[in-house]
């Protein structure tokens, strides 16, 4: 297709610039240019050609040159300059090619021929930048949005990452600040406790895809429970429901665990919690309820935890999800609803 474009395109702009010219001479001169001798016929219409390949070798140099130096420019004012570049190369090439012939020709240059080839190669050159320009133009659009997108799908890829690398630390100090005060009143508990932690660190570093079906995180939720209510009081009233239909829809993965954290890290008072997950249709609404200490903590509960979990949310669920969390007398409750509809 190059080799089309390069050698066999030409002979076809030169002659349609040829006939052009011709039709419009013999309309405003009566002649009849298939009456003329057909020797400068040819010689015309070869130098049409020559022309025309010296005008389209210029044009892409041109438009390289221009690629070059304004890459990511798709102004006006690189379109005018690039117009005006072309009208000076045309008229430029056109009148040291062709206008020489023509003089030598016939009865001279009259003033119509002198317009006549200013005017309809031009034209055609106008023509010639519009459909080569505006398809490199789209093509360099295009590009430039699929690499906006791709710097953006990037961008927020890190950003992700930073937020669980964000979230490691946090988890890995209260299992293993749970499993410290363990060791000194109950060893077999705290070996329990390592086995659990053990899982769910696999599960973190070695398990995640993309996306999980919720029926795994569900697992993962239930061993991290295990894991706090080793060494919770024995006191704590725990109320865990997860709804049954809940299996193979998939979720992101570590979206619930901070809000059950933050449940077993605040509880007090009464000292109970609720856990729930359902399923309502294309939605899925997990709900956390923990009771509150008589006087509790000046901070509000959650802090960092939960605003890396609002802009999770918010990078991965834009538009597809309600976080909303309060404190209603003696307890705090969370509720997440995500819509796992594609």
């Amino acid at each position: 297709m190059n080799r089309f474009w390069k050698y066999g395109f030409p002979p076809i702009y030169g002659l349609l610039i040829y006939f052009t010219v011709r039709l419009v001479l013999d309309t405003v001169t009566g002649m009849r240019f298939w009456h003329r001798d057909w020797g400068l016929n040819c010689l015309e219409m070869a130098t049409c050609i020559l022309a025309s390949y010296a005008l389209l070798y210029a044009f892409r140099r041109l438009f390289r040159y221009f690629d070059r130096r304004w890459q990511h420019d798709f102004s006006y004012g690189r379109i005018a300059r690039e117009l005006w570049y072309v009208f000076l190369v045309n008229q430029l090439l056109v009148n040291a090619i062709v206008t020489p012939v023509v003089a030598s020709t016939d009865d001279g240059l009259q003033w119509y021929d002198l317009v006549d080839i200013n005017t309809i190669p031009l034209m055609f050159a106008l023509i010639y930048y519009g459909v080569v320009r505006s398809s490199h133009f789209l093509k360099a659009y295009v590009d430039s949005r699929l690499q906006l997108e791709k710097i953006a799908n990037d961008t927020l890829q890190a950003e992700l990452k930073f937020l669980k690398a964000q979230y490691h630390p946090h988890f890995l100090f209260n299992a293993l600040n749970t499993i410290y005060f363990q060791m000194d009143e109950d060893v077999a508990g705290a070996k329990k406790s390592v086995e659990k932690f053990s899982e769910l660190l696999r599960y973190q570093l070695y398990d995640q895809q993309q996306t999980v079906p919720v029926s795994q995180e569900i697992r993962y939720l239930e061993s991290f429970i295990q894991l706090q209510q080793m060494r919770s009081s024995e006191k704590l009233r725990l109320n865990v429901q997860f709804d049954g239909t809940l299996n193979e829809q998939q979720v992101y993965p570590l979206l619930f665990l901070p809000l059950v954290e933050n449940a077993f890290k605040y509880v007090g008072g009464d000292y109970w919690i609720r856990i729930e997950a359902l399923a309502e249709g294309p939605e899925l609404r997990f709900t956390v309820d923990n009771a509150l200490p008589a006087d509790p903590p000046p901070q509000r509960p959650g802090g960092i935890g939960l605003d890396n979990l609002k802009r999770r949310l918010a990078l991965l669920y834009p538009g597809k999800h309600l976080f909303h969390t309060e404190r209603q007398g003696g307890r705090f409750v969370a509720r997440l609803t995500l819509n796992l509809q594609n």
